[in-house]
């Protein structure tokens, strides 16, 4: 008989390449993944929430649809992973489902965060709570609502602080997670991570994403360009903060570029942005070494982008660089896995948030439980 509870996390981030599923349990600080899986995310979907996220003209009509369609999205994705294990709805205790972020302002008068994917839709189509709507507690508390993956890495990364560990996801957008000896934790988005390197290769390629870096690694960095990307307010602006594809797109990219008299080959502007990711990233980790051994850990896909993995080595010659799955917890679904251990966490009506990383004015359980009956 299975002891411990059994948790599935639900993870579709901003680069849109995938639904990240895992089959998770939780004890003694430890994980144990039984399962996991990548969903597709059909084409015309993918590019309805393109459209919501960059500004595009949309109605209620749309979102309420998309909203739907996600809400199934995610629960076909959940019963096909569970259909690969021997385990039935009736032994998971519970879903964590982040859902399809479409609009993420977190700083103005009126801050606000926009998830889509019907939490009913995947209680009712699963057979299993759902845990959903993550971040807007934290944010009417007065917190970013991001990052939420701190306090998961802390829980589980917490015992190697003797020096600084690092744990730098890089998925559409790059976010830190900055643990170090008798220190509060730290965590925020650094800037764009793959978001404006994948939609450059597509626009000019027609490939989803660079494979192997190999657009990049033919063309050099235009230092000129690169000044002015790293220019932006955002890369300088203090902590709590977060962003998302409503501000890093290919509309901010152009607005740069049009400022630039001399064209720049396609291959050089590839190269740039990924000398942006690396640049922006590296400039945020350096100042946290603490100890003799700091180590960044590696998350999210650009742990498979061979020129952001060299350049950071580069950049951070006082680290030692390595990956998630190195340590022992998957590279490709430590999202997933955070928002499992979110869902375990609002069950026992723990904190999910830390204070220091949000903003928020107080750690709280966050989530809202939706009953499969």
């Amino acid at each position: 008989m299975q002891s411990e509870e059994l948790y599935i996390g639900v993870m579709s981030g901003t680069s849109l390449d995938g639904i990240d599923v895992v089959l998770a349990g939780f004890e003694n600080n430890q994980v144990q993944i039984y399962a996991d899986y990548c969903h597709p995310i059909p084409p015309d979907i993918r590019q309805q929430i393109l459209s919501i996220c960059t500004g595009q003209f949309t109605s209620l009509k749309t979102i309420g649809t998309l909203d739907h369609q996600l809400g199934h999205l995610f629960s076909q994705a959940v019963n096909q992973l569970l259909s690969q294990t021997p385990y039935q709805a009736k032994d998971i205790r519970a879903i964590g489902c982040h859902g399809q972020t479409v609009f993420h302002h977190p700083d103005q008068d009126t801050p606000f965060t926009i998830q889509l994917g019907d939490a009913n839709i995947i209680a009712v189509q699963t057979g299993i709570d759902t845990v959903a709507d993550f971040r807007r507690k934290d944010m009417a508390l007065g917190g970013q609502g991001a990052p939420l993956v701190p306090a998961f890495h802390q829980e589980v990364f917490q015992s190697q602080t003797h020096s600084t560990v690092v744990v730098l996801n890089i998925g559409g957008m790059a976010n830190i997670s900055v643990l170090r000896p008798e220190h509060p934790v730290l965590g925020y988005d650094t800037g764009p991570g793959n978001v404006l390197i994948d939609s450059w290769c597509q626009q000019h390629t027609g490939t989803a994403y660079d494979k192997d870096a190999a657009l990049a690694l033919s063309g050099q960095v235009n230092t000129e360009l690169l000044k002015k990307l790293e220019s932006d307010p955002y890369f300088s602006a203090p902590a709590p903060k977060s962003t998302g594809r409503e501000y890093f797109n290919m509309e901010w990219l152009n607005r740069h570029l049009e400022e630039i008299q001399t064209p720049i080959k396609t291959e050089d502007i590839q190269r740039t942005l990924c000398q942006l990711t690396v640049d922006t990233i590296s400039a945020q980790i350096t100042g946290y070494v603490t100890g003799t051994k700091p180590c960044v850990y590696v998350c999210g896909g650009g742990v498979h982008n061979p020129l952001i993995m060299k350049e950071l080595a580069t950049k951070l010659t006082q680290w030692h660089i390595t990956t998630t799955s190195e340590y022992g917890i998957s590279s490709d679904s430590m999202e997933a896995i955070a928002f499992a251990w979110l869902a375990k966490q609002r069950i026992h009506h723990l904190p999910g948030n830390i204070p220091e990383v949000t903003g928020a004015s107080k750690a709280v359980s966050l989530g809202i439980i939706y009953r499969a009956t």
